[in-house]
């Protein structure tokens, strides 16, 4: 099983599962696109063991490209780890201070961001879409880490896991119209003229956002891998009927 992991430490693991021709369905995570959710299962039971936990202690989310977050606790354990019909509804963002819960976030060419407060133990996932870009999901859900959970953003690290490059992602002037009323997109933006298209850099605008939210330069890292371009990506671009990448967080008790 493809698994990039981009923190691993003893008492904390994170990552992203890439598209794998060896695993059924190439390895995809999601049951809201798949053939057989058996399969699903399958390939989330083999990523729960290689983490040494149970699937019973993932949290999933129903996506749908909004700026709805929400806190985990230990009444949502498994929520969405085995049936869509129990998964959190109508949210792109999750954060938890729970040890041992596998906070889950889906994509195929979306920004997945993952973060950690290293002084309060607090953990989470966000999807970033473009949609969710232009709605600031992450803005908003790092103001409410400040001002509900008084979180300093000193002390956030975040992983912006494998996504849609600026090469790849195309748009028309409606897209690029919001990303310019963002005021501070400008440079992650060009025109193609052969092609009359606008170019947007997702990941680049999803890390001004976070600096603009306090959170160091320096503590921000980018997984520069296309999800278009790559063999290991799911790209919906590329395929509409293509899996997804799960990214992952997980704190373990000590």
């Amino acid at each position: 099983m493809k698994t990039k992991l981009y923190v691993n430490y003893e008492n904390s693991i994170a990552g992203m599962t890439m598209k794998d021709e060896t695993e059924l369905e190439n390895n995809n995570m999601a049951l809201h696109a798949c053939e057989n959710p058996e399969n699903i299962i399958m390939n989330r039971k083999k990523l729960a063991a290689s983490l040494q936990c149970d699937l019973a202690s993932f949290v999933c989310a129903n996506q749908t490209h909004s700026a709805h977050f929400h806190k985990v606790t230990l009444t949502d354990i498994g929520r969405g780890s085995e049936q869509l019909e129990t998964a959190i509804q109508d949210t792109d963002a999750l954060y938890t201070y729970e040890p041992n819960i596998v906070l889950c976030s889906f994509t195929a060419d979306c920004v997945p961001v993952i973060f950690y407060n290293e002084k309060t133990n607090l953990i989470g996932v966000i999807h970033s879409g473009w949609q969710g870009t232009v709605k600031e999901i992450t803005p908003k859900l790092f103001e409410h880490l400040k001002q509900v959970e008084q979180c300093d953003p000193h002390d956030f690290h975040v992983q912006i896991g494998a996504a849609l490059s600026q090469e790849k992602f195309e748009v028309d002037e409606d897209v690029y119209r919001k990303f310019k009323d963002l005021d501070y997109a400008d440079e992650f933006m060009y025109f193609n003229d052969k092609t009359n298209k606008y170019h947007i850099d997702n990941q680049l605008t999803v890390k001004k956002q976070l600096e603009l939210a306090g959170i160091p330069a320096e503590q921000i890292t980018i997984d520069q891998t296309c999800t278009y371009q790559d063999p290991d990506g799911f790209s919906y671009r590329e395929d509409k009927q293509c899996g997804r990448h799960l990214s992952f967080i997980v704190r373990k008790s000590d």
